[in-house]
């Protein structure tokens, strides 16, 4: 065992143009996470807005009854159908005889509505419509039209609730949505209101009453209904004409609908009622109308005298909704198409694991495969080391059981924690004479790998983590297709060791089903886009050709073997050579390192983009490997969470029982190919049974990951090689479960 000290200092090569902005990241990285939270967050709030605006509106049934009235006052329920509070003091109002005061609710309808207004205009016939706040956000133009055509609006409530066992408080908020709607749709605010499912006074019970009574004392006049045409049931044009037909020269409130279901049989009913009403020699006006011809107050509009304008706060939190609202009217047809592509991306990347896993095992498992002549000259492992004291003496353990004549470069990146003595010393204990500890300056991990190639004996290098445990035959597995003088590079088969935690339980699910997965359908194309530095192995020539490892980006792993493909190298995976690695303990440790990961890449992807319009192997991995792992590693993985958002806004508003089973098949289908991907890894499938967990928790926080890497790469974000704390609890394959 010997020792070399070098005060070499890797020099450092100007970032990539993904990563120029040196010096910004420790200032950027919070902003850019709280950044990531708030898409998130903007995201589920659009979600939530959009389905908040879609809840049904559904027939004018009531909902109630046998509530009694005993605390309403006769004079009421004998009373009008206009109830209003001046001076505190109930009163109700009655439209005149021989008038029609026309009323529509739960509108507008993008459909209906605008018929409507066309009927009355044509036969210049004014009406009030008791409007739905969700709505009016939806469509402001119809209101603007409304009410610029001299017709009248009033309250409907913002989701069509029965306000009567509603709180205070949600009773206020009904009332000052709509309000805020009507603002920033047609500028103006109202002081009418009906109830949803409310008839003729003589139905208000003692549920309603107190309802009533504290939106009279806010200023509202309730109004309700003398004949009702009933058109939500659909009864055929005649009735409904008929229905909506006061007797006796009697004036009254009419109730149509002009939304809130299929309305063709109101719209062929309504010209057909405005002319038998006027051939009887009745009179239409609005509910203002009728309250001027009662008790004038001069209005300058007698029609819409309910109506105030809109200014201040209210004017601008209205435009502000309406804003919003079109924003998630936009958005969420957006999202449901991309959830449709993701959905096809996500199925089709499993039907390709599947596929193509199955091509790989069987042909690299069958008697009669090889990669030629048995490898077994010696070769170099390069163990770079930077504060792993809790490690390195089992990294070292592990390879002194090595079937393969090796010799260990144990480069020693400047740490501060006693790892070359403590190498030194465990190699002394173990007796092994093939292990040298090179010291170098802090200066990175590249510079430590390439400081060991320079050292290493051997064409070919073996390379390592430090917290890495090695089988005893994971070496000579790995090195032996060398054996094609085709393959310049080798992935091996890294493992999760620390798996009894959660954290490590999702994690080993990850390796065993993505990592490895994904490594077996890359290596049949042709365009393996990592060498996992816990396992990995080069020609020493061609690490030479392409530079060495490269400290442009984060991903000097991924970096590597992009550049191989580039020179003309075959890269393969060997699932056979294991070693099992301590994944991160924590979350906090978790988001470093898969943040590292997911921005190096990125980085290595725009270092080398040229590959896309190159020839030959570098083509090859330029037009079928980038858009992989541009599609496979990034754009899905991003979008992926929209499936869990979907399946929440579906059980919410639309069909909980749907929703939750096209969830699970989902999830089937992932634990399908996990089970899978298990069988071949041989794995215990008890691991499995955390996979929901790992969907509802795990996936989510990848997808901030990648959303804060994209946000640092759009920013032009730098970032160094960060080293994560490690335990040294896995020490030798044996002990892992």
């Amino acid at each position: 065992m010997t020792t070399t000290t070098t005060s070499r200092r890797g020099r450092r090569r100007a970032p990539s143009r993904i990563g120029r902005a040196a010096g910004k990241a420790a200032a950027l990285q919070k902003p850019r996470v709280l950044l990531a939270l708030l898409l998130l967050l903007a995201l589920t709030s659009v979600m939530l807005l959009d389905g908040y605006l879609r809840a049904e509106v559904g027939g004018d049934q009531r909902v109630r009854d046998g509530a009694g009235s005993s605390k309403v006052p006769d004079t009421i329920l004998d009373g009008g159908p206009i109830l209003s509070f001046r001076g505190g003091q109930a009163t109700t109002v009655s439209v005149p005889d021989k008038t029609i005061a026309l009323t529509f609710d739960d509108g507008p309808n993008p459909t209906y509505t605008p018929q409507v207004l066309e009927i009355l205009e044509k036969y210049d016939v004014p009406a009030t419509f008791f409007v739905v706040g969700s709505m009016v956000s939806r469509y402001p133009g119809i209101v603007k039209d409304m009410v610029e055509q001299g017709n009248e609006v009033g309250i409907h409530t913002f989701t069509h609730v029965d306000l009567s066992y509603q709180s205070d408080a949600r009773v206020d908020r009904e009332m000052q949505q709509t309000q805020l709607a009507l603002a920033g749709a047609a500028g103006i605010t109202t002081t009418l209101f009906r109830a949803p499912y409310s008839s003729e006074t003589d139905a208000i019970d003692n549920y309603s009453w107190p309802v009533y009574q504290k939106l009279g004392q806010d200023g509202y006049t309730s109004v309700f209904v003398d004949t009702d045409s009933d058109d939500w049931k659909k009864p055929g044009v005649a009735k409904i004409v008929r229905w909506a037909t006061p007797s006796k020269g009697k004036g009254a409130s009419v109730l149509f609908h002009d939304a809130g279901g299929e309305r063709s049989q109101t719209i062929e009913a309504l010209p057909k009622y405005i002319e038998k009403m006027k051939a009887k020699g009745y009179t239409f006006t609005t509910i203002s109308g009728v309250l001027e011809k009662q008790q004038p107050v001069g209005g300058a509009n007698d029609l819409q005298v309910a109506h105030r304008k809109a200014t201040g706060a209210t004017l601008y939190e209205g435009k502000a909704l309406i804003a919003a609202v079109a924003v998630a009217e936009w958005a969420v047809p957006a999202l449901s198409a991309g959830l449709m592509v993701v959905g096809v991306a996500v199925m089709g990347r499993f039907g390709m694991m599947l596929i193509l896993a199955r091509r790989h095992h069987r042909q690299r498992n069958r008697r009669r495969f090889g990669w030629g002549p048995p490898v077994t000259r010696p070769v170099s492992v390069i163990v770079p080391a930077y504060n792993e004291k809790e490690c390195i003496a089992n990294t070292l353990a592990s390879l002194a059981r090595s079937t393969h004549p090796i010799e260990i470069i144990v480069v020693d990146d400047g740490s501060t924690d006693g790892t070359s003595e403590i190498a030194r010393d465990a190699a002394s204990a173990l007796g092994m004479t093939n292990v040298r500890v090179v010291r170098q300056e802090n200066a990175g991990k590249p510079a430590a790998l390439n400081n060991g190639v320079r050292n290493a004996r051997h064409d070919i290098v073996v390379m390592m983590d430090g917290d890495t445990v090695f089988e005893p035959d994971a070496v000579h597995q790995l090195v032996q297709p060398f054996a094609d003088p085709g393959v310049g590079a080798v992935a091996g088969n890294a493992k999760v060791g620390n798996r009894d935690t959660v954290i490590g339980a999702w994690q080993h699910i990850e390796y065993v089903m993505g990592f490895n997965l994904d490594r077996r359908m890359y290596d049949l194309l042709r365009c393996m886009p990592t060498i996992p530095g816990a396992i990995g192995a080069f020609r020493r020539d061609a690490v030479l050709q392409v530079g060495g490892m490269s400290e442009d980006t984060l991903a000097e792993d991924t970096d590597i073997t992009i550049a191989m493909h580039r020179a003309g190298w075959r890269v393969v995976y060997q699932e056979h050579a294991k070693a099992w690695t301590e994944a991160p303990g924590s979350l906090k440790q978790l988001w470093s390192q898969r943040y590292r990961w997911s921005y190096g890449t990125m980085q290595a992807l725009w270092k080398h983009r040229k590959s896309l319009t190159d020839k030959g192997p570098s083509g090859r991995f330029g037009r079928v490997g980038m858009p992989l792992v541009v599609i496979f590693q990034i754009v899905t993985p991003v979008c992926a969470p929209l499936i869990d958002v979907f399946t929440a806004y579906s059980m919410i508003f639309i069909d909980f029982r749907a929703a939750l089973l096209a969830w699970l098949a989902v999830l089937g289908v992932q634990l399908v190919c996990a089970a899978y991907a298990f069988r071949l890894d041989k794995e215990k499938y008890r691991y499995l049974l955390m996979m929901p967990l790992q969907q509802l928790a795990y996936r989510q926080m990848m997808y901030l990951v990648l959303i804060h890497s994209c946000i640092t790469a759009l920013t032009g974000g730098r970032l160094r090689w960060q080293k994560l704390k490690r335990t040294g609890e896995v020490g030798t394959p044996a002990g892992v479960s």
